[in-house]
């Protein structure tokens, strides 16, 4: 039997956080082996355990993977949260990359200098609102389904309840004109695996502060 996936990242959400949400959607139980100095992620270089020199990187099934969306997609793949034909995993693929793109904006503001950072999240705030929650809001209604992609659990919808879990902490009220999309958020976190993660005490990371971002910018030389 194989062993858990072991996730080598920081302490914080970051790239892997949405590797932490799909393995927990799929009830698939994970150890991590935090990177929290320099001297960790040189370690790992040195081992030959990065393929191009940066983390996320998980071992999973006797490969060490690196490169995100590679992650992703295998868990998925593995776990049937990818659709059922090529058309299907298309869409998948099409709304997480809207997603990932959100998520990017956000995880990045943060690690900006303060004169940046208004704009920022008021821009982040505008693109959330008129180019990614309206597509989502339309998809769902136009098909009248419980999940994005045909009428089953996916990646995409796991990772679309992160990305709006994400945006109500910068504004909570944000979903207020998409009622579609609370909807899905109340039904996406009643699944018995999504919900287990978001209880106090699971590997869900919280956002980041001032300390863990000082931690991140002498890791990685920022």
């Amino acid at each position: 039997m194989a062993g858990k996936p072991k996730l080598h990242y920081t302490k914080g959400r970051g790239k892997m956080e949405s590797v932490r949400w799909l393995l927990a959607a799929a009830g698939v139980e994970f150890e991590e082996e935090f990177i929290e100095a320099k001297e960790d992620l040189e370690k790992l270089r040195k081992d030959g355990a990065l393929l191009f020199q940066q983390v996320p990187m998980v071992e999973i099934d006797g490969m060490k993977m690196v490169q995100t969306r590679a992650i992703l997609s295998y868990i998925a793949g593995k776990h049937n949260l990818y659709g059922q034909d090529l058309r299907e995993r298309a869409l998948i693929d099409m709304y997480v990359e809207g997603t990932t793109d959100l998520m990017g904006m956000i995880m990045a503001l943060p690690l900006q200098p303060p004169e940046a950072k208004e704009k920022n999240f008021a821009l982040i705030i505008e693109r959330a609102t008129t180019r990614y929650f309206p597509v989502y809001e339309k998809v769902l209604k136009d098909h009248g389904q419980q999940f994005l992609v045909g009428n089953q659990f996916s990646w995409a919808d796991v990772q679309l309840l992160e990305a709006i879990l994400m945006a109500e902490e910068f504004k909570p009220d944000i979903l207020s004109p998409f009622p579609q999309l609370q909807a899905f958020k109340g039904r996406i976190s009643n699944i018995p695996t999504i919900k287990k993660f978001l209880q106090p005490g699971s590997q869900r990371k919280p956002p980041a502060d001032d300390k863990f971002i000082a931690q991140v910018k002498k890791i990685f030389n920022m």
